[in-house]
């Protein structure tokens, strides 16, 4: 009785109201229908994709070690040299003083050297054939001549004897034949080449072809003088 005193605006909303909740309560089944079979379909094709990704990343044939995750590379290899090749000599690498330096048998040759301020000239480029005198050369000459010759005041004459010593160029044995060659100090050196030995200017060379990188050394047993003498 009471919904006959209602304002005619109020019933045509109640009966507004009532028909959409029937209307949602008979659509409702038909939705919740149609949202399982999407969802089913949805789930359906998800496994499908799935499944294309898992066999497109699927790993690498039975049989194919595969480094573990983290594990450090193996160390590259460097192909060794081929069986037979020589190494190349070391004294190679280092440059005519360094050598003279480091051989025991110098030790007058390099103190003479150092005296005439010649270290710097015989590590340059070069390249340069040095005949070296061994300390035993240097030991037979007359008593008193060496500690003259590394005084100060005798640097001049030591330099000109030392240069007598030094060729241009790198000249090893095979390539030395009789005749004179021209030292550094202007004059010439008589080069003897007899039966395989080699004499110069009368000092035999008694170790040959000692290799640097700016030249060669050639081992004498005497002490060379230059034509005009000492």
């Amino acid at each position: 009785m009471k919904n006959q005193n209602l304002p005619s605006w109020m019933k045509q909303l109640t009966g507004f109201a009532g028909v959409i909740g029937a209307s949602a309560l008979i659509g409702f089944p038909a939705w919740a229908h149609i949202t399982s079979n999407t969802n089913v379909a949805n789930a359906t094709q998800t496994s499908q994709v799935a499944g294309k990704v898992k066999t497109a990343a699927s790993p690498a044939p039975t049989g194919a070690t595969q480094a573990p995750t983290g594990a450090s590379p193996a160390p590259t290899r460097t192909s060794p040299a081929p069986t037979g090749a020589s190494p190349a000599p070391t004294s190679a690498a280092k440059d005519i003083v360094a050598i003279a330096s480091g051989d025991p048998q110098f030790k007058t040759l390099t103190k003479a050297l150092g005296a005439a301020d010649l270290v710097a000239t015989l590590q340059r480029k070069g390249p340069f054939t040095v005949f070296a005198p061994t300390d035993a050369a240097f030991a037979a000459l007359p008593e008193g001549t060496v500690e003259n010759l590394l005084k100060p005041e005798n640097k001049a004459q030591l330099t000109k004897i030392l240069a007598y010593h030094v060729v241009p160029g790198s000249v090893v044995s095979t390539s030395l034949k009789s005749g004179d060659v021209k030292s550094v100090e202007g004059s010439a050196l008589n080069v003897a080449v007899n039966a395989g030995k080699v004499t110069v200017s009368g000092a035999n060379v008694v170790k040959a072809d000692i290799k640097a990188s700016n030249g060669v050394i050639h081992v004498i047993d005497k002490v060379l003088m230059p034509p005009d003498g000492m």
